[in-house]
């Protein structure tokens, strides 16, 4: 991994950005440093930025990003070159200090046999999954915070066929995916120009021709936007989604579009448009590190 950027700024954790079996690294607003490691927690001693240079380091960071972080933009989302997501709050939304968390790409070059191999599927489960994307079902993939959603992503992608236009849609880019025709876009929201929302995008992307369009994670109104594109016409889509399981994601997307919905709309309706669109749900699961997929089913079952 290339951390080169930042590490500058970041000195006080650069042996743990430049461990490869550290998959996240922690930083509190207490000053304290935690990572996980082969899915487990655990506190760094010793491990500490001096008073306000974390908050220095990382308002350089956001500069040279192009993205804004000061006390009136306190939120900060960005992709590091390498594909690890680094997010970022400062006061006065936290306190006493800074909190940022790095979470290191992974996943590129994973290929479904490695999934398989890593247990975090079986043959049949490779099989199923990959005839479904072959064909262009829409398949939304459930899971909660780090449970391998867009690993899983990232790999049963690769089975788009290559002659289809892709677009690529995400609040921060995390998704790499190796095929001839791929566009890649990304919301900005915490940026000095003018906001770009998700819905937004995903109402503009659908003007550029898309055959198969991939939502890296659906977490508001776009679900709206999404579900009415997949109703005229697009098939083979590929989005996630934060759930506790796969019928409780076909509830949590309809929620979510409910709320770009003019209101008045029942709730069971959305639900069943849901049901109507997607043609299969896969849940997957972080059970001590074990990051695997436990459901395949179709929305009706």
């Amino acid at each position: 991994m290339s951390f080169e950027i930042i590490i500058p700024f970041l000195k006080p954790i650069e042996h743990l950005l430049m461990d490869t079996a550290i998959s996240e690294i922690m930083v509190n607003p207490d000053n304290t440093v935690w990572i996980e490691e082969k899915g487990h927690i655990a506190l760094q001693t010793g491990v500490q930025f001096e008073d306000g240079a974390l908050l220095t380091g990382l308002e350089v960071i956001a500069n040279h990003f192009g993205k804004k972080l000061d006390a009136d933009s306190p939120i900060m989302n960005l992709r590091l070159p390498d594909g690890s997501r680094m997010a970022a709050l400062i006061p006065p939304v936290v306190n006493p200090g800074p909190m940022m968390t790095i979470r290191k790409f992974t996943s590129k070059g994973f290929t479904i046999q490695d999934l398989i191999d890593r247990k975090t599927l079986t043959e049949t489960q490779a099989g199923i999954l990959t005839e479904h994307v072959r064909r262009g079902d829409n398949l939304l993939i459930s899971g909660s915070t780090s449970s391998g959603k867009t690993t899983l992503t990232n790999v049963l992608a690769s089975f788009i066929p290559d002659d289809d236009r892709i677009l690529i849609l995400e609040d921060v880019a995390e998704l790499y995916i190796r095929k001839p025709h791929v566009i890649s876009a990304e919301a900005q929201l915490d940026t000095h120009k003018s906001q770009i929302g998700f819905a937004d995008l995903l109402k503009a992307a659908l003007r550029h021709r898309p055959d198969r369009i991939i939502v890296g994670e659906i977490r508001g109104p776009e679900a709206r936007v999404f579900l009415d594109a997949l109703n005229t016409g697009h098939r083979g889509s590929l989005t996630t989604i934060h759930a506790n399981s796969a019928r409780d994601a076909v509830r949590r997307l309809a929620q979510l579009a409910m709320r770009g919905s003019g209101a008045g709309v029942p709730l069971r309706d959305v639900e069943e448009e849901c049901e109507r669109s997607i043609d299969v749900i896969v849940h997957v699961r972080n059970e001590d590190g074990w990051r695997h997929v436990a459901e395949i089913r179709t929305p009706t079952a």
